[in-house]
């Protein structure tokens, strides 16, 4: 009798999840498909094709190569530092890695514009390096701004990833190495770095992830459409312009957002798959 209400109620809550899924995730990513083709493939390769689609697929590439560069390097660097040295502030320092999973993304763009904006104190900076070096550099409503962004609301996934692997390997390994006379680079490549491989492709998967769909912080600091826009401002444009022909092209456009999605979970379940493996032998 026990057996047989623990089979109702596991089947009862693997029913409820999938219907979840259903029609939360599965069904609406369907729909956006289905709307995309349902004026035929010619419209939908125009959509794709589009001045401002290509602009957007473009600025959008170029944010996410950038912030995932950026990222990875930064994340290694601050995992590194708060696992393996002691310092004063150290607590403060793992505190500020987290700072973009609790300030809004807008807010984050906002605050962009309040410092290298007309009025931001660091305008002047910015304006003396112009006139010196000749340059134009201008770090709002610009795609610099748009890398800026990106780079500060997907920080903390890599470094997250990379915490907790290094506090478990614990730090016997490299002062044992230390103590051989290997050198600190020799000391990461051959004794760190194959301990938080999977974890770093997992974290750096995730950071692509979001860089592709940021939105809100990106919204604050890109206002020029065929330029600084995104592939999410680039959709919500063109179903903001009400028109039935913009809206099938906000779905066609978001249908390249569901494929990179697509393709960023399968790379994901294979890394989990992978570093699973690893573990087991």
């Amino acid at each position: 009798m026990k057996r047989s209400r623990e089979k109702i109620v596991k089947w009862l809550l693997i029913g409820i999840t999938v219907i979840f899924l259903l029609f939360m995730l599965v069904l609406p990513m369907v729909e956006v498909i289905y709307r995309a083709l349902k004026d035929g493939l010619e419209t939908y390769k125009t959509a794709l094709t589009a001045k401002n689609t290509l602009s957007a697929l473009r600025v959008t590439l170029i944010a996410t190569v950038i912030a995932l560069t950026v990222n990875t390097i930064l994340g290694i660097i601050m995992a590194w530092q708060v696992t393996k040295f002691d310092f004063k502030g150290k607590n403060i320092l793992s505190t500020l890695i987290d700072i973009p999973f609790s300030i809004s993304p807008v807010i984050a763009g906002l605050a962009f514009i309040m410092t290298f904006g007309r009025s931001g104190w660091a305008k002047p900076v910015i304006d003396g390096i112009n006139n010196a070096l000749g340059t134009d550099i201008v770090l709002v409503f610009s795609v610099p701004a748009v890398v800026l962004a990106t780079i500060f609301v997907t920080f903390p996934f890599i470094s997250r990833e990379i915490i907790p692997i290094l506090h478990a390997q614990g730090r016997t390994e490299e002062e044992a190495a230390a103590l051989m006379g290997a050198s600190g680079m020799t000391i990461f490549r051959k004794v760190t770095f194959p301990h938080i491989k999977w974890g770093l492709v997992y974290g750096m998967i995730l950071c692509t992830a979001r860089a592709f769909g940021e939105f809100g912080a990106v919204y604050a600091v890109s206002k020029a459409r065929g330029k600084t826009f995104t592939l999410p401002l680039e959709v919500d444009a063109l179903y903001m312009s009400g028109t039935a022909d913009s809206i099938t092209q906000a779905f066609a456009v978001s249908s390249l957002l569901v494929g990179m999605a697509v393709i960023v979970l399968i790379l994901k379940n294979i890394v989990e798959y992978r570093g699973k493996s690893k573990k087991s032998v």
